[in-house]
């Protein structure tokens, strides 16, 4: 089942691999479903069934004009699991990924969730205001958006490198990757592209995070550039007291593949607390 229609016609491009138990991988803005590679190698090896998919407007989804609302993502979430008929399932967001998993939770339910995990999430916001002191300034989102206006290919490959914590001597991903991770980027539409800032930039999700009744792993890095530990992973685990949180020292926001062997550790050690 290569695709998955929504309710208002949108095709999900959906991946659909292995037996036993599901995890469910929602990737992260402006990347696909395929930039779990390497977790979806450890995991098919140590005998879980895998989904990856492409957020609407991304990949090869369907790429409408709109909405890209953390609830129509959210629902598009909820007609994967439904039409997949996924239970004991294990919901694992990246960046963006991280608020779908929220809002799915609050919108709902866990009836068919056993745990989940927010790696590099921008859960519970990014945005700077009286709850978030620490948060980023709504001008450096406009300003993301106005640099994809005017060259959107130019953007996304220096972006990639701060997504990566590629510099002059630290070089923790090969060019190769680079150009791969680029590849993915520009396959989205350019509207989705934009719109999807406001989504992860803009939405406070610490009204979802009552919902969260499930085991929860938070991973963050340290040396996040792009979604700082202090404004999202940390204070994810503050509000989320029984919440598992590791930080991974010096790690950039990619730490998928700049530290995927550590990453794949811990998820399946997670997932092995969580088992029935």
């Amino acid at each position: 089942m290569p695709f998955i229609t929504t309710r208002d016609n949108v095709n999900l491009h959906v991946k659909d691999t292995g037996n036993g138990r599901p995890v469910l991988l929602i990737h992260g803005w402006p990347l696909t479903g395929d930039m779990w590679e390497y977790q979806t190698l450890a995991l098919q090896e140590a005998g879980y069934r895998v989904i990856t998919y492409d957020r609407r407007g991304f990949g090869q989804s369907s790429h409408p004009i709109g909405p890209y609302d953390y609830d129509t993502l959210a629902a598009d979430l909820a007609t994967i699991i439904e039409e997949l008929d996924l239970t004991d399932l294990t919901l694992v967001g990246f960046s963006m990924g991280g608020g779908e998993v929220a809002r799915y939770l609050s919108r709902y339910g866990s009836a068919r969730i056993a745990g989940v995990a927010l790696i590099a999430s921008v859960v519970p916001g990014l945005l700077k205001s009286e709850h978030n002191p620490d948060g980023i300034e709504i001008d450096t989102f406009a300003n993301i958006k106005s640099q994809i206006r005017k060259d959107r290919f130019h953007f996304l490959q220096e972006f990639g490198r701060t997504f990566y914590g590629v510099g002059v001597l630290h070089k923790p991903v090969s060019e190769a990757l680079l150009n791969w991770s680029f590849i993915l980027a520009v396959m989205a539409s350019p509207m989705a592209t934009l719109e999807c800032v406001d989504s992860w930039s803009l939405t406070d999700f610490r009204p979802d995070l009552a919902a969260f009744n499930v085991p929860t792993l938070i991973i963050h890095g340290s040396g996040d550039a792009t979604v700082p530990a202090a404004v999202s992973g940390k204070r994810a685990a503050s509000l989320l007291p029984n919440a598992h949180y590791i930080e991974y020292e010096g790690a950039p926001h990619g730490l998928f593949a700049t530290v995927p062997d550590r990453l794949n550790q811990d998820l399946l050690a997670f997932l092995n607390k969580t088992a029935i």
